[in-house]
């Protein structure tokens, strides 16, 4: 067996022509996703980055590892709800070891588990390669390192080689020769100037006029990244500059797929491609970051697809990104850890039907503290920490009629959201069970003052950039919100 394994950080589907998107950002994934099975509710379980991978890496989500954050006793990693013995079981039971099992050599090219100090997701792996830019490479440093051990190995029938590309993730830093592939499409529909008008007035990190977190500074060395936006054409700016990260790494993955085929092997070839998490491009308010529980930044692509697949599939049943491990040790009949929170969706790589999930829990405690439940048609977030955006406590989406979460129906749909809150609650419950000691990461962050990435910021927030350009309304409100954040 060969498997291309390819995860994309901050990686939207709907950026993807595959699933539907207007301007020609995939070609290459387009081609994969032609033979095989393309997965419309497929949700990273813990966002952003280092929660996401840790869900992924051992099976569970992050109220049980403990990784919810990017900072403090929330980051680090535990090892069991069970008593430790000499090992933890991740050489075994992750990704690389479910492979193992099976007898594959497993490659991994990635900066990431050092760049979050995430050492746990290198475990398995027979071989690493890091190019040390920790998440600031592009895909042209990537993908020579990728082409040089195919052309090295074509003597090996088993193998995975996991390829980690950065290029959508901000600041948007595809090299100026590259040009302007998206500079005559049209923006998304939906990204109007009405509702940009309407963003201005939000406060809150990455907001319309904050683009780089709390600051509005330009950022000189990469210029397809605006730091704020005024006005349609910055809007324009923002959209290309993601856009032209996702072909420029696009363009990259077609020079990894032209040596499989001068090889003769593409069509032996397994190809997963997937991502972390996300990005909000507008969505509550937020530009160029994954930073809530939600749809724009927790919805990731899933594209499957095995040898034997001749024509395209769509899934559209609930699934969290860690389920691929489960999926690939029945499909690969090795053995699956029974303390995992995934579940496989294996019948479905034959066209079989499956029992498919009625709803998910997602959680964000990076940015903002925020659990979401997805059922049916709906979205709906609860907030424990707003990460200064002012969000309602509760907060509830159609998302068939509303898929960029525009329109809060909380107060209009109390039905819904008391539903929502049961299945909340049932999770919670059904978690807490499951631990040793019950201790829930969410309020850990909490505790510690907040979220990492919002933590300390406020007064300083509040009077650099609030005030002098308006925002009192705001000022009051967040003053009122949280009063522990100021001097005395």
């Amino acid at each position: 067996m060969k498997l291309l394994f390819i995860d994309v950080d901050s990686l939207r589907p709907d950026h993807l022509g595959c699933y539907g998107y207007h301007r020609n950002t995939s070609p290459n994934i387009d081609r994969i996703a032609e033979r095989g099975i393309r997965f419309t509710k497929y949700y990273a379980s813990d966002a952003p980055c280092k929660p996401s991978r840790t869900a992924f890496t051992t099976g569970k989500f992050g109220i049980r590892t403990g990784v919810v954050d990017h900072g403090g006793k929330a980051t680090n990693l535990r090892n069991s709800e069970k008593n430790s013995d000499f090992k933890d079981g991740l050489e075994t039971f992750s990704l690389p070891g479910i492979l193992r099992q099976k007898g594959l050599e497993t490659v991994l090219v990635s900066t990431f588990h050092e760049r979050h100090s995430a050492w746990h997701f290198a475990a398995g792996w027979n071989q690493i390669f890091n190019c040390g830019k920790l998440g600031d490479e592009i895909a042209s440093e990537v993908t020579p390192i990728a082409l040089k051990w195919l052309k090295s190995n074509t003597d090996k029938d088993n193998w995975c080689l996991y390829l980690n590309y950065w290029d959508p993730h901000t600041p948007y830093r595809t090299p100026d020769s590259y040009g302007e592939p998206f500079r005559n499409d049209p923006l998304p529909d939906w990204l109007t100037k009405e509702k940009l008008e309407k963003d201005r007035e939000l406060a809150g990190p990455h907001s319309a006029r904050e683009v780089d977190m709390y600051w509005n500074k330009p950022l000189p060395e990469y210029p397809r990244y605006p730091t704020e936006i005024k006005d349609m054409d910055d809007m324009r700016k923002l959209i290309d500059g993601y856009d032209t990260g996702i072909r420029y790494m696009d363009d990259h993955l077609g020079q990894i797929f032209e040596e499989l085929d001068n090889q003769g092997i593409l069509d032996e070839v397994a190809v997963i491609i997937t991502g972390d998490h996300g990005e909000n491009l507008g969505e509550l308010g937020i530009y160029a970051e994954h930073a809530t529980a939600d749809k724009g930044t927790c919805n990731i692509p899933m594209i499957l697809s095995l040898p034997e697949m001749k024509d395209s599939r769509i899934d559209d049943n609930f699934h969290y990104n860690m389920d691929i491990l489960p999926t690939l040790a029945e499909w690969l009949n090795v053995e699956s850890d029974p303390e995992w929170d995934a579940k496989s969706f294996a019948p479905a790589l034959s066209g079989q039907s499956y029992k498919d999930r009625k709803f998910l829990v997602i959680s964000q405690c990076s940015h903002v503290c925020q659990r979401s439940v997805l059922f049916d048609k709906w979205l709906y977030i609860r907030t424990y920490h707003d990460g200064f955006h002012l969000f309602e406590k509760h907060m509830l989406f159609d998302l068939e009629e509303d898929p960029y979460e525009q329109h809060n129906l909380a107060e209009t749909r109390e039905d819904i959201v008391r539903e929502a809150i049961e299945l909340l609650n049932e999770w919670q419950d059904e978690m807490m069970a499951k631990m040793t000691e019950p201790v829930d990461p969410l309020w850990t962050v909490m505790n510690e003052g907040g979220p990492y990435h919002a933590k300390g910021n406020l007064e300083m927030y509040i009077n650099q950039r609030l005030l002098p350009t308006g925002r009192t309304e705001a000022v009051e409100k967040l003053k009122q919100a949280y009063p522990n954040e100021f001097k005395v």
